[in-house]
């Protein structure tokens, strides 16, 4: 009987040392899986931030290009405002040199 006894003791023995290795092979499998997750999100969250970086950059460089395509535009309509009033404005001093001139002609 004590051999009947021993032999148990001895398979509740074996028992209980293959439930610990099956709880520290789940373990390790769940902490393996948390890592891949977060590594997973780590890397989300990394290509998500330089995305939006990419996005504000390019965003400020067509506000830049759009500002400065502004300040030509009006640079160049200004000077062509400038330029038309000029010559008008020798125009008009032409027409009133010749106006008199032919006053003093007639008069003369």
């Amino acid at each position: 009987m004590s051999a009947d006894t021993h032999r148990d003791g001895q398979k509740g023995r074996k028992t209980k040392q293959r439930v610990n290795r099956v709880v520290v092979v789940v373990v390790v499998e769940v902490v393996e899986a948390v890592a891949v997750v977060i590594i997973v999100v780590a890397v989300l969250v990394i290509v998500v931030v330089v995305v939006v970086v990419v996005v504000v950059a390019a965003a400020a460089v067509v506000v830049v290009v759009v500002v400065v395509v502004v300040v030509v535009v009006v640079v160049v309509v200004v000077t062509a405002v400038v330029v038309v009033v000029a010559a008008v404005l020798l125009l008009l001093a032409v027409v009133v040199l010749v106006l008199v001139l032919v006053v003093v002609a007639v008069v003369v």
